[in-house]
This record gives C-alpha cells, structure tokens and sequence, in this order.
C-alpha cells in the first residue's frame, strides 16, 4: 500500500509572471472520461497570478461538485515544451516526482476507486463542495512495482493516443467537407474563376461543368440558383419525448438523445446519456432516429443567450437505436437534397447567426419550428448537389467508422483501467487483450 504523495508532488511549484499573456485552461474545457484537453479550448490571456499552475504531462483533476463527479480529470498535453498554463483556482494539479510516473498518476485518478475516495471526501456547503489537495494526497493504494506502474501506463497511454488520432482525423475530414460547403456554396469559387476566364482549382472538368460562369442580377447567387425557405424542403422537423419523472433512474432501455449530448458529426458524451423504456420508445409517435438524421439543440440556455449545436446520427453511432427528447429538432430534407448539406448549412456563419438572434429574443432562450422553416435555403442546381454529395458522402462515412473505433477503444481502454492500475491484471494479459 502507498500513499499518493510518496510517488506525486500536489500543486507542484509552476510560476508565471503576472501580466504575462500565457495559456488559459477553464473548468469548461476540461473534457469528461478522456485523456486531452483540446488544442481550441486553451485560451491566452493576461497571467493573474493566482490558480493553478501547471505544463505538460501534469494531471488537471477537477475538485468541486459536480465536475468532480463528472470525471472532469485530464492530463495537459496541449502546451509548448517548458510552457507553463494557468487554470481554474477550482483544478488540483498532480506531477510525479519522478516525470516518468506522470502518466500512472493519471491513470490512477481516472480510477472507480480514486473517484469515489475523493467524492467521499469532498466538504462545504451543498452544491459548492470541494475536496482538499490534503486528502487527495494521503489517498492509499495498492502498488504495482515502479517498472510495472510504467508499464501498465503505457499500454493505456497507447491507446488514448489511437482514440486521439481517429479524432484528429475526424475533426480533419469535417474540416474537409466543411471547406467544400463553403467554396461551393458561400464564396461560389467555381463561378467566380469562370466568370473571370480561369479555370476552377482543384476540380476537374467534369465538375467545373456544372457550375454556371455568372450571376443572377437580382440577388448575388449563380445563376439558376435560388433561395427558398427552408420549410418547403423538409420532410421532417419533430421533436421527441422522455417520461415526466423518473427517466434518470432508468439505466438501461433505449438511448435518449438531450441536447447536453449534442456536439458535432462523430461526437458523443456518453456520461450524459439517459434511456427510457422499450415500451415507452414504442409508443412514441415522434423522435425516432433514422441514420443520418441532424439533430439541432432547439431550446435552453442563459436569458437573452441562445447557442445552437448541431450534430447528425448514423451509421448506428452513436447507438443502433435511438431516440430524441423535447430539447431536440430531428431535421431531414427532401432529395435533391443531402444530410451532409443541411448538417454544414446549419453550421454556416449566416445561419447560425440568424438562430443565435431569434433564440436569444426569446423570454426561455430557444428556437420554434417557425424560427427554423422561415431560414433562407440556397438551392442549386441537382447536378451540382448530386455532385457535392458524391463527394461528400465518403468523409461523412469514415467519420461515422472512426467514432465507432473510437467507441470501441474506450471501452477497451476503461475496461483495462482500473485492473491494470492496481496489478489484478497482468501485463501479457493486458497486451492480448489489447492487440
């Protein structure tokens, strides 16, 4: 048995310099049962001195109610070598006292075991409780050798390393998808070269054939395009349903879909997911998922501030069966019309703007079915929609089959956790399963 300040310095020394601009970590961007903190989520900002300190390779673990529950731990990856961050006064941070452990002290504070001793922990006031960096240090567990330790810590390392990979490709291949949408169907590129006698770049002839070489002289689209409202081209906008009362305690069923879930194409919190009964979804007359369904956060939020997400579901990701709560519009087009289109439509600046000014007039933040039917539509020609979607729809695919790896990686990851943390498990065993 060990003590976790005979191997971790608690609130390690880390200075900065007050005034300095340096990187700035939030309790927000602290991400809930995984390992990185995302690159986009550090912010700069004038160094106030005071919080917590900390750079690479150092344990971020979140001490006050509910983010503790919540798993908000992570491990900081995202500075410069030798870069010092500043954070939340609300993080504790940990560092091995040889750098060497610095992922096993990670890993041991994602643990069933460390969660609850530190949640068993935690004093004040109801709804503002915090554990103390006291009791985190004098937390006693069952050693593995120092080589084991290390060892057992690279096998988990190993594979949240894959996890983050698949989710760089994903975040790479939207951003892929997303920069055609807005070539073709914001800028008008391909229309702009031919109008000006150029040839369209990186699109071949074919394609380029498509496109018209003017615009219309009544409003600034190509020419034969034209704008509708949204409303004309749905099939589908409906809201779903859970039981009243009762439908948190339900920890098996059918998934339902909230909006604390929805974030983008690919993406899931799983910690969030709540399930009502086979019998309930059946009795459903709305909210049933179909794949490629988008999904829009329709309502909630500070007064006067409404923040759409958007997301789409398919390929059975996130669940092979799902379903939506009041809080979120399932959304489909009629053909020509693609999924992909109004998934990357929705995410546009112009109409996330227009949602983000009609949510907020509202006296509960939040859209209606109206807000939504009354938005502008671009609508091109079918051949060039029919085009987009052969291109479009692969990167859509793969990123559905990377959240599924993803998926299944974590599951393998969280499995092996707390049994290789504490030596149950050996580490040929481990690497079996693992491979």
């Amino acid at each position: 048995m060990m003590r976790l300040d005979q191997i971790a310095e608690i609130n390690p020394p880390r200075k900065v310099r007050k005034g300095d601009i340096v990187p700035f970590v939030e309790m927000a961007a602290l991400p809930q049962c995984s390992r990185d903190i995302g690159v986009d989520s550090v912010l700069r900002r004038e160094a106030k001195g005071a919080g917590a300190h900390f750079r690479n390779g150092d344990t971020l673990l979140a001490r006050i109610t509910p983010c503790l529950e919540n798993g908000k731990t992570a491990q900081v990856r995202c500075l410069d070598d030798f870069v010092v961050g500043e954070g939340s006064t609300e993080f504790i941070v940990l560092c091995g006292k040889n750098p060497a452990e610095n992922d096993f002290i990670y890993y041991l504070c994602r643990t069933p075991a460390f969660r609850e001793y530190a949640i068993s922990r935690m004093e004040g006031t109801s709804g503002r409780q915090r554990v103390s960096w006291q009791s985190i240090a004098a937390y006693e567990f069952a050693s593995p050798p120092p080589n084991e330790r290390k060892a057992a810590a690279a096998i988990l390392s190993g594979l949240d390393d894959r996890i983050t990979l698949l989710r760089e490709t994903n975040a790479t291949l939207e951003a892929i998808a997303q920069a055609l949408f807005k070539s073709w169907f914001v800028d008008f590129d391909p229309v702009r070269a031919k109008q000006e006698g150029r040839a369209p770049e990186g699109m071949d002839e074919a394609t380029a054939a498509l496109f018209p070489d003017r615009f219309e002289e009544s409003e600034p689209v190509p020419q034969g395009w034209r704008f509708d409202s949204l409303g004309s081209w749905l099939s589908v906008l409906e809201t779903g349903r859970r039981p009243k009362g009762g439908v948190g305690a339900i920890e098996e069923g059918i998934p339902s879909i909230g909006a604390e879930s929805i974030t983008r194409i690919g993406q899931f919190d799983y910690s969030k997911t709540k399930y009502v009964s086979e019998e309930f979804f059946e009795k459903m007359k709305s909210g049933a998922l179909e794949s490629h369904d988008v999904l829009l956060y329709k309502d909630g939020g500070k007064p006067g501030v409404f923040l759409p997400r958007v997301s789409m579901f398919g390929d059975g990701f996130p669940f092979e069966t799902c379903g939506i709560n009041e809080h979120v519009f399932r959304v489909r087009l009629n053909p020509p019309f693609n999924q992909t289109f109004l998934y990357l439509w929705l995410w546009s600046d112009s109409i996330m703007h227009e949602l983000k000014h009609r949510g907020g007039k509202a006296a509960i933040p939040g859209i209606n079915q109206a807000d939504v039917k009354e938005q502008r539509l671009l609508v091109p020609s079918d051949k060039v929609l029919s085009r987009f979607d052969e291109l479009s729809a692969p990167l859509v695919t793969k990123i559905f089959s990377n959240a599924k790896r993803i998926q299944a990686l974590s599951s393998v990851r969280d499995a092996l956790l707390p049994r290789l943390i504490s030596g149950q498990l050996r580490l040929p065993q481990a690497e079996v399963l693992t491979a």
